[in-house]
């Protein structure tokens, strides 16, 4: 086994098995390696080496062939310092993983495995840590086959009741499974809290506006801009994992509130589906989805539909119904693409023809230096006021307490003030029409 290099972190090998006839999206073999290579090093690994190999037959037992096996074998062995993890971009089964280890006496993660480690690192709210553990105890648990070497020893007994008996392997289920059971009973727990958060947002009321993308698309950067917060943003995939919540100012003087969510990724392990399942609620919940996008990456349009994909599995959106989201009676959606400030004029010209052509609406911005954020804000409080009603309403100069709170609740476009009354024309949506006629009307 290797050991760490100088500077402390462990020294990592990362391929991406180039399948035949399995190819998924659009992007190069490059390109999925090169993502990779970004995850492994979201989790300080050192990436001494990356490579594409070439599958045409998947082994059933190895997926690689012998000869690629032999050739990552080598690239370890003659490393200076020695190879203390393998890098595997594609979804192992257990019994690959375990033949892939012993055939090259490291460390072996695949595809998911690497995106839990990120994920385990990253969470920091008590949420965020239960949906990763959760995530992390249902895939090692069909990785039982791999962790033991011991599984054929028994204890003894007549193996009643979970007690001697057992195989290891049962045993290591039983607790695995006891503590799955736990983990979401505590995330129901979780989710029945932010249930009656959203219950407390809607009685204010406050549109929700979810910022949602690929991961490293600039959403926390575009988050900082508009909210004038200062959320931790890093040029790293999965810098956000918890979700973060702020109140948002439109130019029309309406109050939103405005969600930063956790990155997409192509290939999301189905695991992180269902155990991010609350967090992503966020989105399900959301009167506007902003679809931030990174313009200037070459794999833009490859991202745009794996975001939709996962949109599509959660219920937000359906990608392939052709309608526009708000006909299919889903949230409406706005693309924002980002990082325009990093485009050349040939790649300037080809994204304004783009948003010409579209029929959903399109924004160019850049969330570093601000440009195109008015206009994406404009197109926000215009989304969020679409179904709001103008009513023409007379209060008296004493309803003091009904005036401020048209003031707060609603958008006063004209105001005429006289010895007997204040003509007020205003517009709301129509939950605070309904709230005002109620109780203060």
């Amino acid at each position: 086994m290797g050991q760490p290099s100088d500077d402390g972190r462990e020294r990592c090998i990362v391929i991406h098995p180039n399948v035949q006839g399995m190819a998924s999206s659009s992007r190069t073999s490059a390109s999925h390696l090169e993502e990779c290579v970004g995850l492994a090093l979201a989790i300080d690994l050192n990436v001494v080496a990356s490579d594409v190999l070439n599958v045409t037959r998947p082994k059933p037992a190895t997926l690689l062939g012998g000869g690629a096996v032999e050739r990552v074998m080598d690239q370890a062995e003659h490393d200076e310092y020695g190879i203390d993890v393998i890098i595997v971009d594609a979804a192992l089964t257990p019994i690959q993983q375990r033949n892939l280890e012993r055939a090259w006496e490291r460390k072996v993660i695949d595809r998911t495995g690497l995106i839990l480690e990120i994920f385990g690192a990253r969470a920091r709210t008590k949420e965020g840590r239960l949906q990763v553990e959760l995530a992390a105890q249902t895939y090692q648990r069909s990785r039982l086959v791999r962790s033991w070497t011991h599984l054929e020893r028994q204890r003894g007994g007549a193996g009643f009741m979970g007690g001697p008996g057992e195989t290891q392997i049962e045993t290591d289920r039983r607790l695995i499974d006891q503590r799955i059971t736990r983990l979401k009973r505590d995330l129901k727990d979780v989710t029945r809290t932010r249930s009656l958060h959203r219950e407390a947002r809607r009685k204010v009321p406050y549109p929700i506006v979810a910022l949602v993308g690929y991961t490293n698309a600039g959403k926390s950067t575009l988050f900082n801009r508009l909210t004038n917060s200062d959320v931790e943003a890093r040029d790293q995939l999965f810098a956000t994992l918890d979700p973060t919540m702020r109140g948002l100012d439109l130019p029309s003087g309406r109050s939103v509130i405005l969600s930063d969510t956790v990155g997409f990724v192509s290939n999301l392990p189905h695991e992180l589906v269902n155990a991010f399942h609350a967090t992503l609620e966020e989105v399900m919940e959301a009167d506007l989805i902003i679809h931030v996008r990174d313009c200037a990456h070459p794999d833009t349009e490859a991202q745009r539909k794996d975001v939709l994909q996962v949109l599509d599995e959660l219920g937000v959106w359906e990608s392939d119904d052709g309608l526009l989201p708000e006909e299919a009676g889903h949230s409406p959606m706005i693309e924002a693409l980002n990082k325009s400030d990093q485009l050349d004029a040939v790649q300037f010209d080809v994204v304004g023809k783009q948003i010409s052509r579209s029929d959903s609406p399109m924004f160019l911005v850049s969330a570093i230096t601000g440009e195109g954020c008015e206009a994406l804000l404009a197109a926000i409080d215009q989304s969020i006021t679409a179904g709001y009603v103008t009513l023409k309403i007379s209060l008296k100069p004493e309803d003091g307490a009904a005036l401020a709170w048209l003031y707060e609740h609603g958008e006063v476009i004209e105001r005429s003030d006289s010895d007997n009354s204040i003509e007020l024309s205003v517009r709301m949506d129509s939950a605070n029409v309904d709230r005002f006629q109620r109780k203060l009307y």
